[in-house]
């Protein structure tokens, strides 16, 4: 899946932070410049207005990412500030809310410009900024996205303006309509994804330095790595660099075990076998094409069980859609292809199912997909239980995966009830 299409599916259904353990690094280049936290939104200087807005966003107190990085972002003088860390920790919402208290309901012109990779995460970071922003009646946004055309000589009243940066450009130098000398807050979200895409980075580079000497620049990322990094230093003087520390999938909370069977039939009986045994909350059934999925997910919706299926196929919004019902507890089952192996977070799950195991071109183990499927159900510290279905040929690839994350998946007999009702206890 695309980053972008990633991330996307991450904000549509990242509807509340994630609560993460991860710590908090912060790098300075005064060490001895005062850093300060807040534990709740009140400790800001925000407007009573901001203030309902964020609870609007159903956000009762700051995410970890949030308690260092919006202090820096609201000071005086402001400060430039790169901030890495997952969806779900409140990124956007940190940086709309450093937006609306920048922008100046009086000044009917340009103020802050947002840049996004994508059509799609302009307009979600947009939705953002109607719902913190729905009590600041006198803030307007506009969008330079494609479809959105503005004529030469438009005046542009609008304090916000969210954009990607080929049309942003456009309206800059070739519509002459957008007055990057008056911009005084320029974010970049989506560092990562810009640079990875061919062309946003030399726009994005292209934009910035039409941007006063004076202007706040605030750059977002999912990751921090060299191409990051070396991206931001040609773009930002002396920021503050905010970064969660990435959260590594392990297997050690996750009991692991197999299952052989003679075909896929006899696949689908140890599942309902397993599936009857356990009171499982919610669970995620991967598999490796779209056709697996979709027959497995006719038979088990044939049998009465509540099932969502979710493959490439879907568009994102679908996509998130899915996951968003699966997530409230609408379904019981998610069936995925492994579209969803990586990047989405869904806390409840605790047991995860290979119905049969991923494998590359060559038909040897996939080991990062499966540790990414089966990651899933250790996620934010919990234990979890992930167990894998097979065929009697794909016994040679569990040994290959023992082996390879120096790990033991123990096999059960699919007909044994006993044994699944100890698993079970």
């Amino acid at each position: 899946v695309p980053l972008a299409e990633l991330s996307l599916m991450n904000k549509l259904i990242h509807t509340s932070l994630v609560e993460s353990q991860q710590h908090v690094e912060i790098l300075q280049r005064d060490p001895s410049s005062p850093l300060f936290s807040i534990k709740t939104f009140e400790e800001l200087p925000l407007k009573k207005e901001l203030l309902q807005g964020v609870y609007m966003m159903g956000f009762n107190r700051p995410s970890k990412i949030q308690e260092q990085a919006l202090p820096l972002m609201l000071a005086y003088p402001p400060q430039n500030l790169i901030a890495q860390s997952q969806s779900g920790t409140g990124k956007t919402a940190a940086f709309v809310l450093a937006m609306l208290s920048r922008a100046s309901a009086s000044e009917k012109y340009p103020q802050c410009l947002c840049l996004a990779p994508t059509y799609e995460l302009a307009l979600q970071i947009g939705q953002v900024v109607r719902t913190i922003g729905k009590f600041c009646t006198d803030i307007k946004v506009n969008y330079a996205v494609r479809g959105n055309r503005v004529l030469k000589g438009t005046v542009l009243e609008e304090q916000i303006i969210i954009g990607t940066p080929g049309t942003t450009l456009d309206w800059c130098f070739k519509q002459r309509v957008l007055d990057l000398t008056k911009i005084s807050l320029f974010v970049l979200d989506e560092a990562d994804i810009m640079i990875d895409t061919q062309g946003l980075s030399c726009q994005s580079i292209r934009i910035h330095r039409a941007l006063p000497k004076s202007c706040q620049v605030l750059l977002f990322s999912a990751t921090y790595k060299e191409p990051v990094r070396a991206f931001a230093e040609r773009i930002i003087p002396d920021p503050i660099v905010i970064k969660l520390r990435e959260e590594e999938l392990t297997l050690s909370n996750i009991r692991q075990y197999f299952m052989v069977c003679q075909s896929s039939e006899e696949q689908y009986g140890a599942l309902c076998n397993l599936y009857g045994s356990f009171t499982i909350g919610q669970v995620m059934i991967f598999c490796q094409t779209r056709r697996l999925a979709d027959w497995l997910s006719g038979k088990m919706s044939r049998d009465g069980h509540q099932v969502a299926i979710l493959t490439a196929e879907l568009t994102v919004v679908q996509r998130a859609s899915v996951i968003q019902r699966f997530r409230e507890g609408k379904e019981k089952v998610l069936i995925a292809t492994n579209v969803c192996a990586r990047g989405i977070d869904v806390q409840q799950v605790t047991t995860v199912v290979n119905f049969g195991l991923p494998v590359d071109q060559d038909g040897e183990p996939d080991f990062e997909t499966y540790l990414h499927r089966i990651g899933r159900a250790g996620r934010f510290g919990h234990r979890g239980i992930a167990f894998s279905v097979v065929e009697r040929e794909a016994v040679e690839l569990v040994h290959k995966i023992e082996e390879y994350f120096q790990t033991t998946i123990k096999q059960l007999d699919p007909y044994d009830m006993d044994e699944l009702g100890k698993l079970a206890a």
